[in-house]
Protein backbone atom coordinates (compact mmCIF):
# COMPACT_ATOMS: atom_id res chain seq x y z
CA UNK A 1 0.00 0.00 0.00
CA UNK A 2 1.74 3.15 -1.23
CA UNK A 3 1.45 6.41 0.67
CA UNK A 4 2.25 10.06 0.04
CA UNK A 5 3.84 11.68 3.08
CA UNK A 6 4.93 15.26 3.74
CA UNK A 7 7.76 14.99 6.23
CA UNK A 8 8.69 17.21 9.16
CA UNK A 9 11.90 18.25 7.36
CA UNK A 10 9.74 19.97 4.76
CA UNK A 11 7.20 21.35 7.25
CA UNK A 12 10.03 22.82 9.32
CA UNK A 13 10.76 25.13 6.37
CA UNK A 14 7.18 25.58 5.13
CA UNK A 15 4.84 25.08 8.12
CA UNK A 16 1.90 26.78 6.39
CA UNK A 17 2.18 25.06 3.00
CA UNK A 18 -0.67 23.03 1.60
CA UNK A 19 -0.24 20.24 -0.94
CA UNK A 20 -3.39 19.36 -2.84
CA UNK A 21 -3.43 15.89 -4.35
CA UNK A 22 -5.72 14.36 -6.96
CA UNK A 23 -5.35 10.57 -7.18
CA UNK A 24 -6.67 9.27 -10.50
CA UNK A 25 -7.37 5.60 -11.16
CA UNK A 26 -8.44 3.83 -14.34
CA UNK A 27 -7.92 6.73 -16.73
CA UNK A 28 -7.32 6.63 -20.48
CA UNK A 29 -4.47 9.04 -21.23
CA UNK A 30 -4.06 8.14 -24.89
CA UNK A 31 -4.09 11.06 -27.33
CA UNK A 32 -7.33 11.09 -29.31
CA UNK A 33 -7.95 14.75 -30.12
CA UNK A 34 -4.81 16.88 -30.01
CA UNK A 35 -6.67 19.99 -31.17
CA UNK A 36 -8.97 19.83 -28.13
CA UNK A 37 -5.98 20.15 -25.80
CA UNK A 38 -4.26 22.80 -27.92
CA UNK A 39 -7.42 24.87 -27.59
CA UNK A 40 -7.58 24.21 -23.84
CA UNK A 41 -4.02 25.47 -23.36
CA UNK A 42 -4.50 28.52 -25.60
CA UNK A 43 -7.55 29.56 -23.59
CA UNK A 44 -5.62 29.09 -20.33
CA UNK A 45 -2.71 31.17 -21.64
CA UNK A 46 -5.08 34.08 -22.24
CA UNK A 47 -6.58 33.74 -18.75
CA UNK A 48 -3.10 33.67 -17.20
CA UNK A 49 -2.32 37.19 -18.43
CA UNK A 50 -4.47 38.60 -15.61
CA UNK A 51 -1.75 37.53 -13.13
CA UNK A 52 0.92 39.54 -14.98
CA UNK A 53 -0.25 43.11 -14.45
CA UNK A 54 3.15 44.39 -13.32
CA UNK A 55 5.46 45.08 -16.27
CA UNK A 56 8.39 43.84 -14.16
CA UNK A 57 7.78 40.08 -14.34
CA UNK A 58 9.33 39.14 -10.98
CA UNK A 59 7.23 41.73 -9.11
CA UNK A 60 3.93 39.98 -9.90
CA UNK A 61 2.73 38.40 -6.65
CA UNK A 62 2.25 34.88 -8.06
CA UNK A 63 5.93 34.91 -9.11
CA UNK A 64 7.30 36.76 -6.08
CA UNK A 65 5.85 34.32 -3.55
CA UNK A 66 7.65 31.38 -5.19
CA UNK A 67 10.93 33.28 -5.62
CA UNK A 68 10.82 33.88 -1.86
CA UNK A 69 9.99 30.22 -1.17
CA UNK A 70 12.95 29.03 -3.26
CA UNK A 71 15.28 31.22 -1.19
CA UNK A 72 14.49 29.13 1.90
CA UNK A 73 16.34 26.00 0.74
CA UNK A 74 19.38 25.11 -1.37
CA UNK A 75 18.52 25.10 -5.07
CA UNK A 76 20.36 24.55 -8.32
CA UNK A 77 21.44 27.90 -9.78
CA UNK A 78 18.67 29.35 -11.92
CA UNK A 79 16.02 26.91 -10.72
CA UNK A 80 12.54 28.44 -10.72
CA UNK A 81 9.11 27.15 -9.79
CA UNK A 82 7.11 25.39 -12.48
CA UNK A 83 4.47 28.13 -12.46
CA UNK A 84 7.13 30.79 -13.10
CA UNK A 85 8.43 28.78 -16.07
CA UNK A 86 4.93 28.54 -17.58
CA UNK A 87 4.05 32.18 -16.97
CA UNK A 88 7.42 33.32 -18.34
CA UNK A 89 6.59 31.67 -21.66
CA UNK A 90 3.17 33.32 -21.74
CA UNK A 91 4.73 36.66 -20.77
CA UNK A 92 7.18 36.33 -23.68
CA UNK A 93 4.42 35.39 -26.13
CA UNK A 94 5.57 31.78 -26.54
CA UNK A 95 2.85 29.14 -26.73
CA UNK A 96 2.95 26.04 -24.55
CA UNK A 97 2.76 22.90 -26.64
CA UNK A 98 0.73 19.78 -26.00
CA UNK A 99 2.41 16.72 -24.46
CA UNK A 100 -0.31 14.25 -23.48
CA UNK A 101 -3.84 14.80 -22.10
CA UNK A 102 -2.95 14.63 -18.37
CA UNK A 103 -0.02 17.03 -18.72
CA UNK A 104 -2.06 19.36 -20.92
CA UNK A 105 -4.89 19.36 -18.39
CA UNK A 106 -2.67 20.15 -15.40
CA UNK A 107 -0.72 22.79 -17.35
CA UNK A 108 -4.04 24.47 -18.21
CA UNK A 109 -5.14 24.43 -14.57
CA UNK A 110 -1.73 25.74 -13.52
CA UNK A 111 -2.05 28.69 -15.90
CA UNK A 112 -5.67 29.45 -15.08
CA UNK A 113 -5.01 29.61 -11.34
CA UNK A 114 -1.30 30.61 -11.36
CA UNK A 115 -0.39 27.73 -9.06
CA UNK A 116 2.26 25.04 -9.58
CA UNK A 117 0.77 21.75 -10.77
CA UNK A 118 2.55 18.50 -11.48
CA UNK A 119 1.92 14.84 -12.03
CA UNK A 120 3.52 11.41 -11.88
CA UNK A 121 2.64 7.81 -12.76
CA UNK A 122 1.73 6.02 -9.52
CA UNK A 123 2.61 2.61 -10.94
CA UNK A 124 6.23 3.72 -11.41
CA UNK A 125 6.74 4.70 -7.75
CA UNK A 126 8.98 2.45 -5.69
CA UNK A 127 7.54 2.45 -2.17
CA UNK A 128 6.08 5.59 -0.62
CA UNK A 129 6.50 9.05 -2.13
CA UNK A 130 7.70 11.74 0.26
CA UNK A 131 8.02 15.52 0.13
CA UNK A 132 11.12 16.19 2.19
CA UNK A 133 14.71 17.46 2.28
CA UNK A 134 17.16 15.52 0.13
CA UNK A 135 20.05 13.62 1.66
CA UNK A 136 22.04 14.55 -1.46
CA UNK A 137 22.79 11.11 -2.90
CA UNK A 138 19.38 10.34 -4.45
CA UNK A 139 19.40 9.12 -8.02
CA UNK A 140 17.80 11.64 -10.36
CA UNK A 141 17.74 11.43 -14.14
CA UNK A 142 15.82 14.46 -15.48
CA UNK A 143 13.77 14.66 -18.65
CA UNK A 144 15.91 15.13 -21.73
CA UNK A 145 19.09 13.46 -20.45
CA UNK A 146 20.48 10.10 -19.36
CA UNK A 147 22.88 11.53 -16.79
CA UNK A 148 22.37 11.18 -13.07
CA UNK A 149 22.00 14.62 -11.48
CA UNK A 150 21.42 14.14 -7.73
CA UNK A 151 19.84 16.91 -5.65
CA UNK A 152 21.84 18.96 -3.17
CA UNK A 153 21.77 18.04 0.49
CA UNK A 154 18.88 19.96 2.06
CA UNK A 155 17.13 20.61 -1.26
CA UNK A 156 13.32 20.19 -1.15
CA UNK A 157 12.38 17.17 -3.26
CA UNK A 158 9.68 14.63 -3.93
CA UNK A 159 11.29 11.20 -3.70
CA UNK A 160 10.54 7.50 -3.35
CA UNK A 161 12.70 4.53 -2.32
CA UNK A 162 14.59 4.53 -5.64
CA UNK A 163 15.48 8.20 -5.88
CA UNK A 164 14.29 11.76 -6.41
CA UNK A 165 11.14 12.29 -8.49
CA UNK A 166 11.12 16.09 -8.67
CA UNK A 167 14.01 18.41 -7.80
CA UNK A 168 13.86 21.88 -6.21
CA UNK A 169 10.30 21.16 -5.06
CA UNK A 170 8.56 21.63 -8.44
CA UNK A 171 11.33 22.69 -10.81
CA UNK A 172 12.41 19.60 -12.75
CA UNK A 173 11.01 16.07 -12.84
CA UNK A 174 12.56 12.66 -13.34
CA UNK A 175 11.99 10.68 -16.51
CA UNK A 176 11.37 7.51 -14.47
CA UNK A 177 7.93 8.45 -13.14
CA UNK A 178 6.71 10.84 -15.82
CA UNK A 179 3.18 10.66 -17.18
CA UNK A 180 2.84 8.96 -20.56
CA UNK A 181 0.04 7.92 -22.89
CA UNK A 182 0.15 4.53 -21.14
CA UNK A 183 -0.47 5.98 -17.66
CA UNK A 184 -3.67 4.63 -16.09
CA UNK A 185 -3.11 5.66 -12.44
CA UNK A 186 -1.83 9.16 -11.74
CA UNK A 187 -0.66 11.28 -8.82
CA UNK A 188 -1.43 14.94 -9.55
CA UNK A 189 -0.63 17.77 -7.15
CA UNK A 190 -1.11 21.50 -6.70
CA UNK A 191 1.11 23.41 -4.27
CA UNK A 192 0.24 26.45 -2.15
CA UNK A 193 2.55 28.73 -0.16
CA UNK A 194 0.40 31.88 -0.29
CA UNK A 195 -2.14 31.61 2.54
CA UNK A 196 -4.31 34.34 1.00
CA UNK A 197 -5.17 32.08 -1.96
CA UNK A 198 -6.74 29.06 -0.26
CA UNK A 199 -10.09 29.45 -2.07
CA UNK A 200 -8.39 29.56 -5.48
CA UNK A 201 -6.28 26.56 -4.48
CA UNK A 202 -9.39 24.56 -3.53
CA UNK A 203 -11.18 25.58 -6.74
CA UNK A 204 -8.15 24.57 -8.80
CA UNK A 205 -8.18 21.10 -7.23
CA UNK A 206 -11.88 20.66 -8.00
CA UNK A 207 -11.35 21.84 -11.59
CA UNK A 208 -8.40 19.50 -12.03
CA UNK A 209 -10.29 16.44 -10.75
CA UNK A 210 -13.36 17.25 -12.85
CA UNK A 211 -11.37 17.90 -16.01
CA UNK A 212 -9.56 14.55 -15.70
CA UNK A 213 -12.82 12.65 -15.12
CA UNK A 214 -14.66 14.47 -17.92
CA UNK A 215 -11.90 13.92 -20.47
CA UNK A 216 -10.13 10.72 -19.43
CA UNK A 217 -12.70 8.78 -17.41
CA UNK A 218 -11.75 6.77 -14.33
CA UNK A 219 -12.09 8.04 -10.78
CA UNK A 220 -10.44 11.04 -9.12
CA UNK A 221 -10.12 11.68 -5.38
CA UNK A 222 -9.00 14.99 -3.84
CA UNK A 223 -6.96 15.25 -0.63
CA UNK A 224 -5.21 18.20 1.00
CA UNK A 225 -2.08 17.62 3.06
CA UNK A 226 -0.65 20.10 5.54
CA UNK A 227 0.87 20.23 9.00
CA UNK A 228 -2.28 18.67 10.46
CA UNK A 229 -2.70 15.98 7.80
CA UNK A 230 0.68 14.63 6.78
CA UNK A 231 -0.06 11.44 4.84
CA UNK A 232 -2.56 9.68 2.60
CA UNK A 233 -2.83 6.31 0.89
CA UNK A 234 -2.51 6.73 -2.87
CA UNK A 235 -3.45 3.27 -4.16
Amino acid sequence: MKKFIIEDDFLGVFPNAKIGVVICHGIDNSIKDKEQYEEMILKAEKEALKYLQNAEFSKNSVIKVWREAFQKFKTKKGARSSIEALLKRVHNGNHIGTINPLVDIYNSISLRYALPCGGEDIDKFVGDIRLTKAVGNEEFIPLGTEENSPPYEGEIVYKDDKGAICRCWNWREAIRTMLTENTTNAFLCIELVDETRVVEFENALKDLAKSVEDNLGGTSKISVLDINNKEIVIE
